[in-house]
């Protein structure tokens, strides 16, 4: 897409987030078109305004917040068209950040989470379907591990499967499809999915950050646990295949940690 796509891009997203909703288990809490209190309260406070219910979000606060906070979070001007679309309602839906690091591990590129010139620069060339396919894939592969997945499941299912529908169609320069649906979207694709709600003792994509400190070695095992996450959810055998990789990530980092308390030891 190019800059100009961006209204065009708000109108799908704004299909699955709606109106209002304060679903108890939505860890995003009270929510307006997409917007949580948080956020609505921090944009206000930035700009000087005094702080509302985000029932009260006005249209025009609406586009510049996913304006400023989500697509230009994600430098979504840059990739390809359909892949921006996809990267931004997964921003929107589960943070920037994870969004970003979804992209950057379907790259093979380090995930810290950040548009970078080396991300740019792995995008040159590349297939732009294979990429939607991989974002995707690991968007499921996280949200099916969540805590709240029994709650919103159904619905943040529907909204992937729409969005990777739509972003394909869009890369293949297919004719431009309507809007997803007209009914009002349900509590369960509102609600946000959040990365610090997934259970690290069962979730492929914590594996990596379960492990991140445990040095060379362990780090060469979460790389490979990223490179398997898209595919946990749907092979059985491939989630004890990451149980193992935890657990030897766990039994790195305990070892590292013992050897360095003992050469503290040694020196005093």
């Amino acid at each position: 897409m190019t800059a100009s796509s961006f209204d065009e891009a708000l109108k799908r997203v704004l299909v699955h987030e709606g109106g209002y909703a304060n679903h108890p288990a939505d860890p995003g809490g009270a929510t307006m078109k997409g917007v949580t209190q948080r956020v609505y309260d921090g944009w206000r406070r930035r700009k000087g305004t005094v702080t509302r219910s985000v029932r009260l979000i006005e249209a025009v606060e609406v586009r510049a917040i996913y304006r400023k906070q989500y697509w230009d979070g994600v430098r979504a001007d840059e990739p390809p068209t359909g892949l921006d679309y996809c990267v931004f309602d997964a921003a929107v839906n589960s943070g920037v950040g994870q969004a970003v690091k979804w992209l950057q591990r379907a790259l093979g590129v380090a995930a810290d989470g950040q548009i970078g010139e080396v991300t740019l620069a792995a995008l040159n060339g590349r297939p732009v379907v294979p990429l939607i396919e991989g974002v995707c894939d690991r968007r499921l592969a996280m949200l099916k591990w969540l805590t709240t997945f029994r709650t919103f499941g159904a619905g943040w299912l529907r909204r992937v499967g729409e969005v990777r529908e739509v972003a394909i169609r869009m890369a293949r320069g297919g004719p431009d499809r309507a809007m997803p649906r007209a009914t009002f979207p349900t509590s369960s694709e509102i609600a946000k999915a959040q990365p610090s709600d997934i259970r690290l003792d069962r979730t492929p994509e914590g594996a990596g950050g379960l492990m991140a400190g445990a040095g060379g070695v362990a780090s060469i095992v979460a790389e490979q646990a990223d490179r398997l996450a898209p595919l946990a959810g749907f092979a059985e055998p491939l989630k004890w295949v990451f149980v193992v990789l935890m657990l030897a990530g766990i039994a790195l980092t305990l070892h590292g940690a013992l050897a360095r308390i003992r050469a503290g030891e040694a020196v005093q």
